[in-house]
């Protein structure tokens, strides 16, 4: 079944996109890239970061990512999201620093133990890049592929063999998490996260197969890898959260990227809606009608993958409890993502925590519900040239909470 541009985002299906086309008119408008290319079979890089496929399933192709040179200053830069954001940097800065990484992959299963697993776990648990020698069957191939999940990489190679060349310096609290082969995954990551270890970290942590209980141990594709340390780290904050009073009614709005979050707050239990829109007559929506996904969940939690929003709803939600709980407050809260023009290339979905995060920066509060609706509407009227009115009647979350009553309304009359 064909989809719109909006719904596809240039996913692949049995070698053919959802337009019968072999490849993306709109994703392939690559920017000018820097890309210092690789011409021999061996080099030695400072690996920042490592990747897991997901196709072959269950082998998989493990690759440790790494520019051909050594870099001696901020190697970290190469794989660093939350860096990128807080520096500013734009499209383009993004490009540069990952179309340059090598993926120097071989193919494993996801639970056979293997020498180059050991030496992938080593640099995804190093706190600081690992120099790394790579010796490659052929010259990488130079091909840049983005996705609205992972984040871009420039070119990849088959292994023969990978050598550590520097030490790892590794946390004590991960090495700790690896050690402990009783300690469930799910445990990890909290306490992992508690102790100041950011979700891109985790993630690489996570996907080649360092923790968790020994026997369940296993690789997983850096795209599940993604959203499952948003879920699992989304669920402990929502337990949390839900001991705290109600936040009060309040609008946030910023951006990141070509991707602008209004985000409302309203004094109720914990629930959660993302719409994220397409504006009429742009890149992915041509068309003159506005184009939306959405997914939602109750203060029960959903009961399956948000398969609508997908990882932009796990990271977007992420960003929002990480809010509620500094504010020691849980609420009802409304998510309108706009996608525009601005965002030219798909970054990965990084870009929808870090583009929640710059928005929950600048908010302000109302008086009454009525007072923030009709300041919301003039303001997406005004930036946007978008009447928000018909999106607000599609809201779950909305309709619940003007038709639910609670025991403060019984105890009011």
């Amino acid at each position: 079944m064909k989809k719109d541009c909006h719904s596809c985002h240039g996913k692949w299906y049995a070698q053919q996109l959802n337009c019968g086309h072999s490849f993306c008119p709109i994703y392939t408008k690559l920017p000018q890239l820097k890309t210092v290319r690789l011409d021999k079979e061996n080099f030695q890089g400072t690996a920042p970061s490592v990747f897991v496929g997901r196709y072959g399933y269950p082998n998989l192709n493990v690759g440790i990512l790494a520019p051909p040179e050594k870099i001696e200053k901020d190697g970290e830069l190469y794989d660093s999201p939350k860096e990128w954001s807080k520096r500013g940097f734009q499209i383009q800065d993004v490009l540069d620093f990952r179309s340059v990484l090598i993926n120097s992959r071989t193919q494993v299963s996801v639970k056979q133990p293997h020498k180059y697993v050991e030496i992938t776990q080593e640099v995804a648990m190093a706190s600081k890049p690992v120099d790394v020698e790579f010796f490659l069957q052929k010259k990488p191939v130079y091909q840049i592929k983005t996705s609205n999940v992972e984040t871009v990489i420039g070119a990849h190679a088959e292994l023969k063999k990978a050598v550590l060349v520097s030490n790892p310096k590794i946390n004590q609290h991960v090495e700790k998490a690896f050690s402990d082969t009783d300690l469930k995954a799910t445990e990890a990551l909290n306490i992992l996260y508690k102790k100041g270890i950011d979700e891109t970290a985790l993630t690489r942590i996570l996907s080649v197969g360092s923790l968790g209980v020994k026997m369940q141990r296993k690789l997983v594709p850096t795209r599940w890898a993604i959203t499952s340390v948003d879920d699992i780290l989304g669920k402990y904050l929502v337990e949390e959260i839900k001991d705290y009073k109600e936040t009060d009614y309040q609008m946030f709005f910023g951006g990141y990227l070509g991707n602008y979050y209004l985000i409302l707050f309203f004094p109720w239990v914990w629930s959660y809606e993302l719409f994220e829109m397409y504006m009429p007559s742009t890149l992915l929506n041509p068309e003159k009608e506005l184009k939306f996904s959405t997914d939602h969940e109750f203060y029960d939690g959903r009961k399956n993958y948000a398969e609508h929003c997908v990882g932009g709803y796990y990271a977007c939600r992420m960003g929002i409890l990480e809010k509620l709980q500094s504010m020691k407050r849980q609420g009802t809260v409304l998510v309108l993502r706009f996608i525009t023009d601005e965002y030219t290339t798909p970054l990965g979905v990084f870009v929808c925590r870090e583009a929640t995060r710059k928005a929950l920066e600048n908010g302000r509060e109302f008086a009454s519900e009525e007072e923030m609706m009709r300041y919301v509407k003039d303001f997406v009227l005004t930036r946007f040239h978008f009447d928000v009115d018909s999106i607000f009647k599609k809201s779950k979350v909305l309709e619940h909470i003007h038709s639910q009553k609670t025991l403060f309304d019984y105890g009011s009359k």
